[in-house]
């Protein structure tokens, strides 16, 4: 592999790559840079995410960047504001020893009034945006008629959120002799049609397999009951002490429920999704990096752009219903020629996805069950022990404090301290995992059809609880208007009350209230944990039904008076 200074790089920006420790060029930077640093033809590079495109596309363009010329030179336009933010951090440290450059970014969620200072203070690149561009466009505060550079990054990932006519507005305003670099991991018909309408006999590059996800990937699925999802996702985080990923979720809702739930069973977890400010998702990001979040739940649209270093997994809890956004979201991780995890936990109807994915990729998905207790515990013991033996241990400091243990302990056995040890460690793992069920779906041999081993059998289980008597029916004032389905409304019960989807029986959905069989057994328990729950600042109201579901409902005699509400 040749090194950036055989590229033709100047020497004022390899001394910021060496400051970087950047050593050797990545395949695209290898093949684009020389290109783009020699010609001024356009080109359409494609590329993974984690190649190192940012830099394949950014050293070139700052080459071409006049430091004494305060107009805008050039133009990065990018899907989020995420990746605005991130491109202009990594032109920042490129352009280090360049002097007199400046790079302003543009994107929505931040002052306007801000970013049209950084442009009038002068401003050779912009990074932007394209609904915030528009904007700046429309208020006359940016001109792009200098503009000698655009580069279209994540140009698939643009027009799949709808860019299509923003992109169009933006391209048409800019010098027709400009040029023109598209970067893109797939390359669907909408790409090709942008590089054909816009661009001048351009280079095609493929660089590292466009429309592919990375080589560096584990591609991986489990089988279990759809009810059984989000057990299954704390089974692979327990089993895994060192995983440090995202997992990706379809709807923005689905993804704040989710983060909610594993914040509330102990995990280190945050989402990420359109809904939040800028502000909020600074801060979220920012304790990601720092690894205060061991798991970051993100919706497609908000990970774009998160460039986070040593991410070991990616979790499917939803698939994607496009292969190109499973691309995207496996990008995340085996990012720089690591090596990553992309997991997929889905329910039985979901196998022909995973087929499909296999087929349209040319990837082998390989079948991982969900970790059992035994398999849990043992791989955080074992991990304990790893700490334990690795713990940096200063004599000195803590003689006095060994001496003083040691004294208490003396009448311990070496095997009595391990046990002891272990008790208090992992006393309450083993108690929350203590006759914890298998939740594998029995799968056909050879063809991997996954197939429940007795078709209905929790069905027919629980409609026997019912007509034996052994279930009782409570109300709660939660509907179809509040979003729920059956499946979401039991999900919801189960992350609630922290029990397992056989414990409820048949669900009654109405406008806004529904009645939920439960074991008769564990009803006042389940009444009990929405003593002072509430959804989306609403308080909630649980009653006992006082018919099973299976009968026709009735609702609970009256309703208290509630001042607040009348106001």
């Amino acid at each position: 592999m040749s090194s950036f200074e055989s590229l033709g790089v100047r020497a004022e920006i390899l001394r910021a790559l060496a400051d970087l420790g950047f050593q050797k060029p990545t395949p695209v930077q290898e093949r684009t840079i020389p290109y783009l640093l020699s010609t001024g033809g356009d080109l359409v590079a494609l590329a993974q995410t984690g190649t190192g495109k940012t830099a394949a596309f950014g050293i070139p363009l700052l080459e071409h960047i006049e430091g004494d010329q305060p107009e805008v030179q050039a133009l990065v336009l990018a899907p989020t504001r995420e990746l605005c933010m991130q491109i202009t951090r990594d032109f920042r440290h490129y352009a280090a020893h360049l002097p007199g450059i400046r790079i302003v970014p543009v994107y929505g969620g931040a002052s306007i009034r801000e970013q049209i200072r950084g442009i009038r203070q002068g401003a050779q690149v912009v990074v932007a945006t394209p609904g915030r561009l528009i904007d700046l466009l429309e208020r006359e505060a940016l001109q792009l008629a200098q503009v000698q550079t655009v580069v279209l990054d994540e140009a698939d990932e643009m027009l799949n959120m709808g860019f299509q006519e923003d992109i169009d507005h933006i391209l048409a305003q800019v010098p027709a002799d400009r040029r023109t670099w598209l970067f893109s991991a797939t390359m669907g018909k909408d790409v090709r049609r942008i590089a054909q309408q816009y661009m001048r006999e351009a280079a095609e590059m493929n660089v590292g397999g466009g429309n592919k996800a990375g080589e560096g990937i584990s591609h991986q699925y489990t089988v279990v009951m759809a009810r059984d999802r989000y057990p299954a996702l704390k089974r692979f985080i327990d089993a895994d002490p060192a995983l440090f990923g995202i997992v990706f979720c379809r709807t923005k809702q689905d993804t704040q429920d989710l983060a909610e739930h594993l914040t509330r069973d102990g995990y280190q977890a945050d989402a990420i999704h359109g809904d939040l400010s800028q502000q909020q998702r600074d801060r979220v990001m920012a304790r990601y990096r720092a690894r205060n979040l061991q798991v970051l739940v993100a919706t497609d649209v908000a990970a774009r752009g998160i460039d986070v270093s040593n991410v070991s997994h990616v979790i499917h809890y939803d698939l994607p219903g496009e292969v190109e956004s499973y691309t995207h979201r496996s990008g995340r991780t085996g990012r720089a020629g690591k090596t990553g995890i992309s997991l997929s936990i889905i329910g039985v109807r979901d196998v022909y996805k995973v087929r499909n994915l296999e087929n349209r990729l040319h990837l082998h998905f390989s079948y991982v069950k969900v970790p059992e207790a035994t398999e849990i515990i043992e791989r955080q013991l074992l991990g304990f022990v790893e700490k334990l033996k690795d713990a940096p241990v200063d004599p000195a400091a803590i003689g006095p404090l060994v001496d003083a243990v040691s004294l208490d302990l003396q009448d311990l056995g070496r095997e009595d301290l391990i046990q002891r040890i272990i008790a208090l460690e992992f006393g309450q793992a083993l108690k929350r995992y203590k006759d914890a069920r298998d939740l594998n779906v029995d799968l056909a041999s050879k063809d991997r059809k996954a197939k429940p081993k007795v078709p209905g059998a929790e069905r027919n289980e629980r409609a026997g609880h019912l007509a034996s008597g052994q279930m009782r029916s409570m109300f709660i004032n939660l509907g179809t208007k509040d979003g729920f389905d059956k499946g979401r409304m039991l999900g919801y019960l189960c992350g609630i009350t922290g029990l397992e989807g056989r414990h409820f029986g048949r669900i009654l959905l109405k406008d806004t209230y529904s009645f939920i069989d439960i074991d008769a057994a564990l009803f006042d328990e389940v009444v009990g944990h929405f003593g002072r729950a509430n959804y989306k600042g609403r308080r909630l109201r649980v009653d006992e039904g006082g018919t099973a579901v299976g009968d026709r409902p009735s609702r609970p005699a009256k309703k208290p008076f509630n001042k607040e509400r009348r106001r």
